[in-house]
């Protein structure tokens, strides 16, 4: 990121950056002008070591695509679409419209004039999650908002939707690669644009969670608005790719860890009376959870540093892995400025990365847990 005191304009510029882990030594890959403050853009590994993918904007257009790039031999190719995560296998990159997302929420996609922005009043049949084959550069729309919400089970239940404004925002693939994460966000038009209605006072913004197969058929509305209305956030698949895991304020009581299975059945506490958090993954020994917290969670410590906490389970017992500091700056004034840990494992479950900020600037980190986290 070239600067971090204020929200990125069109066609700003930042860095793909390569960092020998081994060495320290850094290298300036590529340059794009598709990354925010939250996600910069979306840089996601292929399948091997000479596959990197992430996002770029065409300016004289402002048409944002999605970039294949051999960071060995600086091989690159333009592929159509964009990416927001790709598949374990590397071959399809999963991605909703990265120029619309800043009406809901800033930090997430692309940035492009205000004017170029497309708005979705209605169920758009052209817009919702597409597929880009990393072979062919091909991309299409695998389920537009439209087919979500009419087919989804049970019912999504927006009224009155031509006179809402509706997008779609995150999208994951489990790590068997059969089944994707696709949310949706709506709010009530108005005659004028607007951008991160999230930030609203009391914000009108509603979410809902569908599951499916990447053919696009088993459209699941596996978390509804209703249960969202209660107050959650961080939805992710559990390692066995058939179950979903979040916080929510489930009993009103609180945020809680909770999961369900990949329809929305079985939606249930997993921990009675630890407080949920941040960012949680639930490690495959099935017995613990990896979180973080917000600056403004019961957890956290009310002067801009968080833990990282690994939480047992079986004995609803929890150790503070690490006291980082994430609040910055310029956070009060504009949110997507804040700096999330979002701590995230590597493919062996042996070492995370993390985000914190440090002497004055955002880093990443990386720490060794394989002594403590061990799979089965």
């Amino acid at each position: 990121m070239p600067y971090e005191d204020h929200l990125p304009s069109p066609g700003d510029v930042g860095q793909i950056v390569l960092i020998d882990l081994e060495s320290g030594q850094e290298r300036v890959v590529a340059e794009t002008r598709a990354w925010e403050s939250q996600m910069g853009a979306n840089i996601n590994w292929g399948a091997n070591d000479h596959t990197l993918f992430f996002n770029d904007v065409d300016t004289a257009t402002w048409t944002p695509f999605a970039v294949r790039l051999d960071p060995i031999t600086g091989e690159r190719q333009r592929l159509a679409g964009s990416v927001y995560q790709v598949s374990p296998d590397g071959r399809w990159l999963a991605s909703v419209s990265i120029a619309r997302m800043r009406r809901t929420q800033w930090g997430y996609g692309a940035v492009i004039p205000d004017d170029r922005v497309p708005r979705n009043i209605g169920l758009r049949d052209d817009d919702g999650l597409f597929l880009t084959d990393a072979q062919t550069g091909e991309c299409k729309l695998l389920l537009s908002i439209a087919e979500a919400v009419e087919q989804a089970k049970p019912a999504v239940g927006i009224d009155d939707p031509e006179k809402h404004e509706i997008y779609g925002f995150h999208t994951k693939w489990n790590a068997q690669g059969d089944r994707l994460i696709f949310t949706i966000r709506w709010y009530p038009a108005r005659p004028e644009p607007r951008f991160d209605v999230i930030g609203e006072p009391n914000s009108p913004l509603r979410f809902t969670v569908f599951t499916l197969r990447p053919d696009g058929t088993e459209i699941c509305n596996a978390v509804p608005a209703w249960q969202w209305d209660k107050g959650g956030h961080h939805i992710n698949f559990c390692p066995d790719g058939r179950h979903l895991s979040m916080n929510l304020n489930i009993d009103r009581e609180g945020l809680r860890f909770v999961t369900c299975n990949l329809d929305g059945t079985e939606l249930i506490k997993i921990l009675d009376h630890v407080p949920g958090s941040g960012h949680p993954t639930v490690h495959p020994d099935g017995r613990h959870i990896l979180t973080d917290a917000y600056a403004t969670e019961e957890v956290s410590f009310g002067d801009g540093t968080i833990p990282l906490r690994w939480i047992d389970l079986e004995t609803g017992t929890e150790q503070m892995l690490l006291r980082i500091r994430t609040g910055t700056p310029y956070q009060e004034s504009e949110p997507a400025l804040r700096v999330d840990p979002h701590p995230a494992w590597d493919r062996n479950w042996s070492r995370i990365a993390f985000n914190a900020f440090e002497a004055g600037t955002r880093r990443v980190f990386v720490a060794d847990l394989s002594d403590l986290a061990r799979i089965p």
